[in-house]
């Protein structure tokens, strides 16, 4: 790392409250550095930066302990899916087999 700072921001959505943060972070730093160094997790102690994934604007970072900043990027932290999108769809398009066949009737 060098002794450049860049400015980056950290962006966490839960349900309740929304948190995005502007860091002077040094040139160089990885993701996982980053997300360490907002100290985020203090303020939401159910996450575990160790483990949720993150992306840079909308795009996932399949190795964010490698992955390093670059000036003006948004990290986000994602919160996991609360139900299967594919599961959804099934029993949506149940349900909507069920009122045509009960409307036809």
């Amino acid at each position: 790392m060098s002794d450049t700072l860049i400015s980056v921001e950290v962006v966490y959505a839960a349900v309740e409250r929304q948190v995005l943060m502007a860091l002077m972070v040094p040139e160089g730093s990885s993701v996982r550095q980053v997300l360490a160094a907002s100290g985020i997790d203090q303020q939401f102690p159910e996450l575990d930066l160790a483990r949720c994934a993150v992306g840079i604007f909308g795009k996932v970072v399949a190795y964010p302990a490698t992955r390093c900043v670059e000036a003006g990027e948004r990290i986000e932290i994602y919160r996991p899916l609360l139900a299967d999108p594919m599961e959804v769809r099934r029993q949506r398009a149940a349900k909507a087999r069920q009122s045509r066949a009960s409307s036809a009737e």
